[in-house]
Formats: structure tokens, sequence, C-alpha cells
């Protein structure tokens, strides 16, 4: 981790990098970013390949309740894909204390409720307005990324109107406005999210999600499900179709690709999925899982040449995202995912993150325990919400 560096609410010549050239040092950074007069804390990160000179992309990584910039880092593996790609990631940290010391959750709007929450729509603003000036970073290729709590906070930010994100992703996370309850039925406020423009959206799901359940009730803060998520966004951007589903190796991928202003909604749902941030099985592990089979796994591998899978089911959320992220004006982002060499027969190509044995793992998870069912008028106001 290299030093920290104070980015505060200054303009111009008092940020020292920009696009002047000036090269930094790569890898993990801490920053402290003044927002409105509170100093609050990041992670970034410079890829290898960073000269000061050419204006590369941006890609937020925010973090789930109970969790830290470090720990999303982790998780998300942003960063790597990040040293492979060239650009830069900017790893935000809520303003919320977490269930233990060196985890914090973010102050979402409208629907949490807890004292020390601070404005994070503003925190979020100002970060962004601070990248741009301290590192040589192209304006049109600012994305974003949310797991779980970072992916409600990232929902808010763009039904708040901003539009500053160019395409942003959500593991665990998508919403569409606070949940509100009409004729016995809950689903997204409509009066309550208005996006600036059409936005690119790349969300995953897990049919086992016990945190945010994939169908809806769980927390006062969560109650509608995924697919009405989809449907409202896919509302929002003006899209058109049914979303071209299709399902391979019990991960389904789902693509509204002609909406408004080229914008497009990707989903993809693990059937075997939980909470856990989806993680691709090594090749070793796919290798070793074909042999088990013997003989007949030489028929399987023949069999898949000749008969190509609608897209790859070894999906790494980050590195799917950067491709869809990459590809905003093009109707193809399946085909650009390397097919697994091999896969697992009969089960799903992706695995899941490890949950909290250690305090080490629990800051970089979420670890929710379910919650009754509360069957509110609305999502607002509940206490310790995250």
């Amino acid at each position: 981790m290299g030093a920290t560096t104070f980015l505060g609410s200054m303009t111009g010549s008092a940020l020292a990098a920009g696009c002047g050239g000036q090269p930094m040092e790569a890898g993990r950074h801490r920053i402290t970013i003044e927002t409105d007069g509170i100093a609050r804390s990041a992670i970034y990160f410079i890829p290898s390949s960073y000269t000061g000179k050419d204006k590369v992309p941006l890609v937020f990584d925010l973090h789930g309740s109970h969790s830290n910039p470090e720990g999303q880092l982790n998780r998300s593996s942003w960063d790597k894909v990040a040293e492979k790609n060239g650009f830069i990631v900017l790893a935000l940290q809520g303003s919320l204390p977490g269930s233990s010391g060196g985890t914090y959750a973010w102050n979402v709007p409208f629907v949490t409720v807890q004292q020390g929450g601070l404005d994070e729509i503003a925190y979020i603003k100002q970060a962004l307005n601070t990248a741009k000036q301290q590192f040589c970073v192209d304006p049109a290729r600012i994305y974003a990324s949310g797991y779980s709590g970072g992916g409600r906070m990232l929902s808010a930010y763009l039904c708040s109107g901003h539009d500053d994100f160019a395409a942003a992703g959500f593991v665990h996370s998508l919403r569409a406005g606070r949940p509100v309850e009409t004729d016995g039925k809950w689903g997204p406020d409509a009066q309550g999210c208005n996006p600036a423009r059409p936005v690119s959206i790349m969300a995953f799901a897990g049919v086992k999600d016990a945190a945010n359940p994939y169908a809806g009730g769980g927390n006062t803060y969560w109650q509608y499900g995924f697919k009405t998520a989809i449907q409202r966004w896919t509302e929002l951007d003006g899209c058109k179709g049914n979303g071209d589903v299709k399902t391979v190796d019990g991960v389904t991928f789902s693509l509204y690709g002609t909406c408004k202003n080229g914008a497009r909604v990707a989903s993809y749902v693990f059937a075997n999925g939980t909470h856990d941030w989806p993680k691709p099985v090594a090749a070793t592990e796919a290798v070793i899982a074909a042999a088990k089979d013997g003989a007949a796994s030489v028929t399987k591998v023949a069999a898949v040449t000749v008969s190509k899978p609608a897209f790859d089911a070894n999906v790494d959320p980050a590195s799917r995202m950067w491709e869809f992220f990459g590809k905003a004006d093009s109707t193809d982002v399946i085909a650009t995912a390397a097919p697994a060499k091999i896969g697992s027969a009969g089960k799903s190509g992706t695995g899941v993150a490890s949950g909290c044995g250690t305090e080490a793992d629990l800051q970089g998870t979420t670890c929710n325990s379910n919650q009754p069912i509360d069957m509110r008028r609305s999502g607002q106001g509940v206490q310790d919400a995250l």
C-alpha cells in the first residue's frame, strides 16, 4: 500500500497531476477526499502502464456493507483487471460504521437511517471531480461497480439524476428506486428514480441469495426482487425486445441490446448463486473435474468444440463488466469472453468466494444474517438498514 494522498475540494493547480505527464507509482494507495469539510477515505489503484500523458478509463468500486475498500478490491479483483487493461480504479468508503472495527456501510438515501451517516451522493460527486483533476482520465470512460450495499448506493446515485458514469455494474445489489407497496405488491418507487439519461447496466444475481433475495422480501430496504429491478431499468432505458435469454450450466444470461441512446441492460443469474461474489473456476480445477470422467471426457470436449455454447458460463464479474463497459456501442458482449477450455461436467462453471471464517475475511465480505421480513408501506426510514 502506497502513502496517503490528500485530494481535497481544491481545483486547478492545487492538484498536481492531471494530464501533465507526471508518472505515478503503480499499485494501491490510500487517499483522503474532503467533502463538505469532512475527510473521507478511499483507495486508488494505478496500473504499471500509466504515464500521466495518455487519458485512461476510471472505474469506481463500491464495497458492500460491513466491509471496506481494501476488502472490496480483494473480493472484486478490479485492480487485477485494471493492471491487465491499463485503467485506474477508485474504491470509496462508506460513512457508516460496520459490524466490526475497520468496516463500513453506506448511508443510502431514503432507505437508511442511522446516526453518523453522511451525504454519500456529495462524496461520490466530489471523488469524481477530484479524480478528474488528479489523474489523467478520459471523462467519457468513467464507470462504476457496486457490490451489495455498494450497489444499492450506486443505484441511488444513478436514480438521483447524476450522469457521470458511462455504464454501471451491480453484483447482488441492483435497485431502481426505494421499495414501495401498492395494492399488496412491492415494487420500485416510480417517482424516486429519475436517471439523467439512459445508462447501460450489467447486473449479477444469485437465486439462493439470502441477504438480498432474488425473488424479493428480506430486509425492508430490499422487498422487490431482481427481475422487477431489471424490468424497471429496461423501462427507464427505453429498451426493446425480450432480453434474448440463454442458459448454460446453471447460468442464465440476458441482454436487452436495443435501448435509447445506445444503452443496454445485461444480466447474469446463477441458479446456485448465493450472496457471495461469484468466482470463476480455475482452469486447472476444470481440467481435473473433466479428467475424473475418464475416457468419456474426450468425447465431451470434442462435442463442445463442434457445438459452441451460447456464452461462457465461467464468469468473472469484474472482467465481464469491463468487456461490457468497453463495448457500449456494440451489440456483442458475450462473444468477447474467452470460453473455458473444459467445463465441469453437469455443473456451473462458476464458484463463489468463501464466507467469514476470520476477521480478515469479515472485512472483505458482507456476512449479513437473515432478517425477518417486515412488510412496511415503504422502505424509507429503516433503522440499521445497511
